[in-house]
């Protein structure tokens, strides 16, 4: 991303093989004035180095290269005349790194920084509620850390597999434009498997806002092993509202002390899963507001400024339980939900429902005579048996007087009132006059004036037994996942692995369990009614899109029910609550080439099969709107043996791995080049 030319002064005849060394100073990459290590290692602090630095558009920058005859091979970065690092000794394929790493960074992403992440995710023990279990962690976090990049920057995420099964993350909300091969879930991706390590590379294009991850296999978010993930805008686009003061991302769910595995277990035994344990906040148990909560459980607390206002990005991680979200004596100022400035109203509590994320702006404005609590208490549920399904944390401020007491802020009461809820979510807008990711107002898109080409109406109910199974469906069929995903065997042109026949409207059959796919149309404008004929709210994400909410009643939608629609300013985002006996309409713009997953959020009603996937095809081949297969593909299924064997010693890090595909991943298509320019 460099904006001259990248510069090198080589002699070759000096760069042979070896290890290398650091020197001392203020750009020394090791603890001590000297250290020898492997070139492997040290590239790794090259890495480092390179995203730190985030390499600035406006500067130019050089890779120098002089032998040395005291030490060898002498590599100095220099950055607008700040030498940014150097490294001294005998490696060549370190310096051909280095100058492949600026190389791409000026030719392949321009002027979007890259932003490396390395995650080894495995087992740790826990007790968020007070019983010793099992818990997802990267890198030994529970929940794991918080991607923070800005508008177009190159996420490329090393994922270290170190659980006993296999293992995919998925990235909820972010719309992997041309790029359904980085999307993390069954459909598109070979899972990573045990002990395998497997780098996800792709470009957060176009987008701004509030999202999480979560490994999207086996029922393992039960378990864990999700994270924030901030997507903040370019400087140069305006934002709808001050900048605050502090950022909070704040993870709420509901939680069983069972392990995922025991929790599939009883799904595959046609079981219910029955009432969560608790609900957690950022992973940590329950403040102990009355005698019902156990001693010695830690909780989660946020640390606050009279008079400051800051942000809190909500993100409901949970399994099944829809969360009232409300702060005592706090108003909350809705701004943003999935990466939509919405309309700035304010809200004393506000239901976020499983998947759903949003974002406030809730300004210090009390006495401080005590903390605050914070609550996220379970909806649509038998208050009284499910009192202790309620996660509690504190909001301190520096001048409090003393511990948060008393009873808990009140939840809705509005068990006469179906439609308290409902309403709630219908007053949700999108805020037309602001930009987002791009400097045009988002109300710019006048998407209530496109002409629908596709509409499916696709319908859920209650959990049914097919061939001997209980199961779930859309429209009558419980998708199967098949071996081989879906995006690969399209791109190889596999027969037999899936079908593109998935009904438009409910049929008049018997449920089955079957591999059906929607045909999209490559830029068309497709309405999906999803009609929710189950007893509990069930909560529909899109991948590679976000979609517009245009309506939601209680009842069988019609033809008629279109005289409703939002045709203004109903809220874009990826992930819509459909309440029991109810359904909600979406419409969307099919501009985004691959195959994409439509799920419940639910974990439950998805693990029994109630998904489908939209093939979404550009009859012209192009890069322009479908990036080419990876080279670091995995392969599974009728492709396994494409599959070459990945093999890590005893002595290798996830960090080690790491090295060795950002390696293969920053020297492919950039070798070459760079061995002309060292020429």
């Amino acid at each position: 991303m460099a904006a001259g030319p990248i510069q090198l002064s080589v002699d070759p005849t000096e760069m042979a093989a070896g290890p290398i060394q650091t020197v001392g100073g203020p750009t020394e990459m090791s603890a001590g004035p000297t250290s020898t290590r492997t070139c492997e290692a040290h590239f790794y602090d090259v890495l480092t180095r390179l995203n730190t630095k985030q390499f600035l558009p406006t500067h130019k920058y050089a890779v120098v290269a002089r032998s040395n005859p005291r030490s060898g091979l002498v590599i100095a970065v220099l950055g607008s005349g700040e030498e940014i690092f150097t490294v001294m000794g005998k490696c060549r394929r370190l310096l051909l790194i280095v100058a492949g790493v600026l190389f791409m960074l000026e030719v392949a992403h321009s002027a979007d920084p890259l932003q490396f992440i390395d995650w080894n995710v495995s087992y740790i023990e826990a007790a968020p509620l007070g019983v010793k279990q099992q818990v997802i962690a990267i890198n030994g976090q529970f929940p794991g850390p918080i991607v923070n990049v800005t508008t177009n920057w190159h996420a490329v995420v090393n994922v270290m597999n170190n659980l006993d099964e296999p293992l995919l993350i998925t990235w909820n909300g972010i719309q992997q434009r041309r790029n359904s091969w980085q999307d993390g879930v069954s459909g598109t991706n070979c899972p990573i498997p045990v002990g395998w390590n497997w780098t996800y590379d792709f470009q957060v294009k176009d987008q701004i806002g509030s999202f999480f991850y979560f490994p999207s296999l086996h029922f393992q978010r039960a378990a864990g092993g999700f994270g924030g993930f901030i997507v903040n805008p370019r400087s140069v686009i305006p934002v709808p509202f001050g900048t605050p003061d502090g950022d909070f991302t704040v993870l709420i769910s509901d939680w069983y002390t069972r392990s995922h595995k025991d929790l599939r277990k009883a799904l595959d035994a046609g079981k219910d899963l029955g009432m969560p344990n608790g609900v957690l906040f950022n992973g940590k148990g329950p403040y102990r507001y009355n005698n019902s909560v156990p001693t010695g459980i830690e909780h989660e607390t946020f640390n606050v400024m009279r008079g400051k206002t800051y942000r809190f990005r909500i993100h409901n991680v949970g399994i099944l339980t829809s969360l009232n979200f409300r702060i005592q004596n706090h108003n909350m100022m809705l701004v943003e939900t999935e990466g939509s400035y919405t309309v700035q109203q304010n809200y004393t509590n506000l239901d976020i429902h499983v998947g759903q994320s949003y974002s406030f702006l809730v300004t210090m404005d009390q006495n401080a005579s005590t903390d605050y609590y914070m609550v996220a208490s379970a909806r649509f549920v038998n208050t009284t048996i499910w009192a202790n399904v309620t996660g509690v944390a504190i909001l301190s401020y520096s001048n409090s007087k003393g511990k948060a007491k008393g009873p808990l802020p009140d939840a809705p009461n509005d068990f006469y009132d179906k439609y308290f809820s409902l309403n709630q979510a219908r007053s949700i807008r999108w805020n037309v006059s602001a930009g987002a990711a791009r400097p045009n107002p988002q109300g710019s898109f006048k998407y209530g004036q496109i002409n629908v080409t596709q509409v499916y109406v696709l319908k859920n109910k209650p959990p049914e037994m097919i061939n001997g199974k209980r199961r779930c469906t859309l429209n009558g069929i419980s998708y199967q996942a098949p071996p081989t995903p879906l995006k690969l065997a399209d791109r190889y042109n596999l027969t037999g692995v899936f079908k593109l026949d998935f009904p438009e409207r409910p049929m008049n059959r018997p449920p089955k369990i079957d591999t059906s796919v929607i045909n999209g149309t490559f830029r068309g404008f497709m309405e999906i009614i999803f009609q929710n004929n189950d007893t509990t709210v069930q909560n529909y994400h899109m991948d590679g899109y976000a979609f517009f909410v245009v309506g939601m009643d209680f009842g069988e939608w019609t033809e008629n029910s279109r005289g409703t629609y939002n045709k203004w300013d109903g809220v874009a985002r990826s992930t819509t609550q459909v309440f029991p006996g109810a359904w909600t309409a979406i419409l969307v713009s099919l501009d985004n080439v691959g195959m994409w997953n439509i799920r419940v959020e639910n974990l439950d009603t998805w693990y029994l099969g109630q998904e489908v996937y939209v093939r979404i095809v550009n009859p012209e081949i192009t890069n322009k709107t479908e990036l080419p297969l990876p080279d670091n593909s995995l392969y599974c299924g009728a492709l396994s043996h494409l599959q070459k064997p990945q093999n890590h010693p005893k002595s290798d890090t996830a960090g080690s791995a790491s090295v060795k595909a950002g390696i293969s991943m920053l020297l492919s298509g950039f070798l070459s080049t760079v061995v002309i320019l060292l020429g």
